[in-house]
């Protein structure tokens, strides 16, 4: 009885294979377009234009259509998401209120968001957090090795976050003239000086991409600090873990006439460090730090990787997302 069975199981996959070979043959005997050209020996064949990457055209993702879907993704599900993730406190608007137009109705002038950069994360959360006004026409510096090396990635990318490609590796003119071109069409930008994710929890020299655009674009650059989303998403991890974070807008900052690109981009790192001592103590504190020239550094202490993680502990036990109560508050005497 095995035995029969085994014979009609082992007939039945002849027949298969014989309908599969049959099938194909057409194909095989027809050749192109069935199958790719043969190309003769000793020919070079041109290389095909990268679509990916670097080269990406996000141009449709700023039409009005792509605009209209961006504002439904954004207030649904990227908005269910940050809260979920993230629970984000909010601090420094006010700060911004000298760049908002006085009709409610008209855009604002451009701007350059720079923030610090620990997670993916904050991606999605400065495009959350930014005033609204602002996000009407925002759009993001993203790493086109990461967000663009796969199409799927790519088209959400541009529509959801409005995205446009920079290279990391190399200095790429092409992507600095599409940033600028948009600025000065009225959009303002979201740009992470560091060039990356912190690899340690510590922060990164910034490097002088968005002091460049301001200079260029003479448009005010704002800093930025985001504390949390490195206990959230860290940097080698794919499961986040829910908790809290605190984004600090900053005051606007000009280039000043004649000013060199890398004394205004010190300017701004300073700037954020002020902002992420003011997050993790009080203003008044910050600011009394920030007048002695004694704010810590983003980069944290110059020392051996166990004492820098060590160190780390205690600076994340400041932070918001290992908060337990209020920091104590000094204020100014004033009697």
């Amino acid at each position: 009885m095995n035995a029969d069975r085994l014979r009609r199981a082992a007939r039945a996959a002849g027949a298969v294979e014989r309908f599969v070979a049959t099938s194909i043959r057409p194909a095989r005997v027809l050749g192109f377009p069935y199958r790719a050209p043969s190309v003769p020996r000793g020919v070079a064949l041109p290389v095909e234009e990268s679509t990916l990457g670097a080269d990406y055209d996000t141009s449709w993702a700023r039409s009005p259509v792509a605009r209209a879907a961006r504002e439904l993704v954004m207030a649904g599900p990227v908005r269910a998401l940050v809260r979920g993730l993230a629970e984000p406190e909010i601090r420094g608007h006010d700060r911004l209120a000298d760049l908002l137009p006085r009709d409610g109705d008209d855009d604002p002038d451009p701007v350059i968001f720079a923030p610090n950069h620990h997670s993916h994360l904050d991606i999605m959360l400065m495009v959350h957090t930014v005033p609204v006004p602002f996000r009407r026409r925002l759009f993001t510096a993203a790493a086109a090795d990461y967000f663009f090396d796969k199409r799927w990635k790519a088209h959400l990318s541009a529509l959801a976050l409005n995205a446009v490609p920079v290279d990391r590796e190399t200095t790429s003119r092409r992507s600095a003239d599409l940033m600028a071109e948009l600025i000065a069409e009225g959009w303002s930008l979201v740009i992470y000086p560091e060039g990356g994710r912190s690899p340690d929890g510590w922060g990164q020299r910034f490097k002088g991409g968005a002091a460049y655009l301001a200079g260029r674009t003479r448009v005010p650059v704002v800093p930025v600090h985001i504390d949390g989303t490195d206990s959230v998403l860290p940097k080698g991890t794919s499961r986040p873990k829910p908790g809290r974070t605190r984004v600090t807008f900053g005051r606007p900052l000009h280039a000043g006439e004649g000013e060199s690109t890398r004394r205004f981009n010190g300017r701004i790192e300073r700037a954020v460090a002020e902002l992420a001592d003011e997050a993790a103590t009080d203003y008044w504190s910050a600011r009394r730090r920030a007048a002695a020239g004694a704010t810590p550094q983003l980069t944290g202490p110059r020392a051996t990787g166990w004492r820098r993680k060590w160190q780390l502990t205690e600076h994340r036990r400041r932070g918001i997302a290992a908060w337990r109560q209020p920091p104590q508050r000094r204020w100014p005497d004033l009697g």
